[in-house]
């Protein structure tokens, strides 16, 4: 999967139920909502599409920026 800084940040903002531009790329994810449960869903999203990552992983790097730099070395 290769996954855009904007397309993450879509899906992210979906989830919140925010408007993507609410999000800034360094913004701690947690701080903005985010709970463990969505990040389960966008981890089995991602599954689906092919890539595997962990919610450790995620969490020790809760921003876009992070998480794009995770997504994009798998």
């Amino acid at each position: 999967m290769q996954q855009t800084l904007d397309g993450l940040r879509a899906d992210v903002a979906e989830l919140l139920a925010v408007e993507p531009a609410e999000l800034e790329f360094d913004d701690n994810l947690m701080d903005a909502g985010l709970d463990s449960i969505r990040v389960m869903m966008l981890i089995e999203r991602w599954r689906a599409q092919g890539t595997e990552i962990g919610f450790a992983e995620l969490a020790d790097a809760p921003t876009l920026a992070g998480w794009h730099a995770l997504l994009t070395t798998r």
